[in-house]
């Protein structure tokens, strides 16, 4: 798949007026695990950065103290608090206290498909672009590192496996990416999962 122009890329998006709602498209790995009425709110940013190379995708690695997900590559995010207006403003709020980047270097373009997360989240992530200036200040409680891998690696088909592992009684399917560096950069589960969903909506939208 060639890599759009992320200005078009909204095209496959669901508006940022028009958040999608449901539980999530992957509810159905879930109906034996979570209470699927009772799911938190979370939201995430798949940023996009343009480069000379090429549209990159901005990415963390949580430190290994967290309590969800620690040492696993994710996409800036977190819940969704009392405070916050929307999705939206979560994902900010949470890319700014996790990076260090401000709302103002991000421009929101759109929302992919909610999914569920093991840990009970129902999560929606916000796809934008990021000025490329950017300097990242991780927050050392939260994350270890901050760094980008080429969307059209992301986008390609080849670069993912399906890994099969059974859990609580059936076996289950968990998405991972090839990984051709850092061990520790490994990009699988829910982060793998949004990256799907935004190929599967490209795919969907292509004339």
């Amino acid at each position: 798949m060639s890599v759009p122009d992320p200005l078009r890329l909204a095209d496959a998006l669901h508006p940022l007026v028009a958040p999608p709602g449901g539980p999530g498209w992957n509810a159905g790995e879930f109906e034996d695990l979570l209470a699927l009425d009772a799911l938190r709110e979370a939201a995430v940013l798949l940023g996009l950065v343009e480069r000379a190379d090429g549209w990159q995708v901005l990415l963390t690695r949580r430190t290994d103290v967290l309590r969800h997900h620690a040492g696993q590559v994710s996409l800036p995010g977190g819940r969704i608090e009392p405070g916050d207006a929307d999705a939206v403003a979560a994902a900010l709020r949470e890319t700014h206290e996790e990076t260090g980047i401000a709302p103002t270097l991000v421009a929101p373009l759109g929302f992919l498909d909610p999914l569920c997360t093991i840990t009970g989240f129902r999560v929606l992530p916000v796809v934008a672009t990021i000025a490329p200036h950017y300097v990242a200040r991780p927050h050392p409680g939260e994350v270890a590192e901050v760094f980008e891998r080429p969307l059209s690696f992301l986008l390609d088909p080849r670069n993912l496996h399906m890994r099969e592992m059974e859990y609580r009684g059936r076996p289950r399917r968990v998405p991972e990416f090839v990984n051709t560096g850092d061990p520790r950069q490994r990009i699988w589960g829910v982060t793998a999962m949004i990256l799907m969903n935004l190929r599967a909506r490209l795919e969907a939208a292509a004339p």
